[in-house]
């Protein structure tokens, strides 16, 4: 029986209710963040946690409980639920208010811890998916791009459109043509010895994946730089993946149907990659 954490009480995840009238269900009021547990630990905790409560802060939103708790009690709820390798989800609301938009007399925000079953990830062969861009667009550097809240409805859209064309994840753009990020990851491009990646003031969203693949690049022979670019930029690189927690480096094999170019360097960060998610408590 799996179990979850909801204010600090754990229970069947049958038996954990949230009411109706909680902001994050009427209005996506709220925040999430996924982490990957490796051996009983999750993985760039702190990171995860820094990026919640930057987000939380941006939103005015409280924190409910600080992040020692969360961390002792995401600890305990792994240790409950037998899992060793898996997904860790921490979602943040602001509670219930009075109706309407206004988020006056939203004063108890509330949290769940949940754990989920995680997919082993070969390093030799990361998972392949297939792109198609988004007919949805994103607002160039809207500030609220990069809040992982709980208001996806454009991600959820997006990803639906690319699944009923036979794809696996869409690449979205934003209002001038630009690639900012797929809908549940980050984007990358090789070319040469550069590794590229959108700047996080395109609106993409400062992934933690992203940010470590960053860190690992020069050790490989790599030069990472942010840099702008179109969908012709990716089909004319010599490697195109994404970043995302969940499936950590995801080679892309094609872009609306066209065939991209696949790097060896690819699988080399991934390697990096998972070498240092397996090295220890982070």
């Amino acid at each position: 029986m799996n179990v979850v954490c909801l204010n600090g009480e754990f229970l069947p995840a049958e038996e954990a209710k949230v009411s109706i009238f909680d902001r994050s269900f009427l209005y996506g009021d709220g925040l999430f963040e996924t982490l990957r547990v490796y051996g009983g630990h999750p993985f760039a905790w702190t990171e995860h946690l820094d990026r919640l409560e930057r987000s939380a802060g941006r939103m005015g939103l409280r924190m409910p409980t600080t992040r020692d708790t969360l961390r002792s009690m995401s600890l305990e709820l792994l240790r409950r639920n037998g899992q060793s390798e898996a997904l860790l989800r921490i979602q943040v609301s602001r509670g219930q208010g009075s109706r309407g938009y206004s988020p006056k007399g939203a004063e108890s925000p509330i949290w769940v811890v949940s754990t989920h079953p995680a997919t082993p990830q070969d390093p030799a062969q990361p998972t392949r998916w297939r792109l198609a861009t988004a007919s949805m667009r994103l607002a160039v550097s809207d500030p609220l791009n990069p809040l992982k809240s709980s208001s996806k409805l454009l991600q959820v859209l997006a990803r639906a459109e690319a699944e009923s064309q036979g794809c696996d994840e869409a690449l979205l753009l934003d209002t001038a043509g630009g690639v900012v990020e797929g809908s549940s990851s980050n984007v990358f491009w090789i070319l040469g010895n550069r590794l590229l990646t959108p700047p996080v003031e395109s609106g993409a969203l400062p992934g933690i994946t992203r940010d470590a693949v960053l860190r690992i690049a020069p050790d490989l022979g790599f030069i990472p730089r942010e840099s702008r670019c179109t969908p012709d930029d990716l089909r004319a690189a010599d490697g195109v993946f994404l970043t995302l927690s969940s499936l950590e480096l995801v080679t892309a094999t094609a872009l609306d149907g066209t065939p991209l170019r696949e790097s060896p360097g690819t699988r080399s960060l991934h390697e990096a990659y998972q070498r240092q998610t397996r090295s220890g408590p982070h």
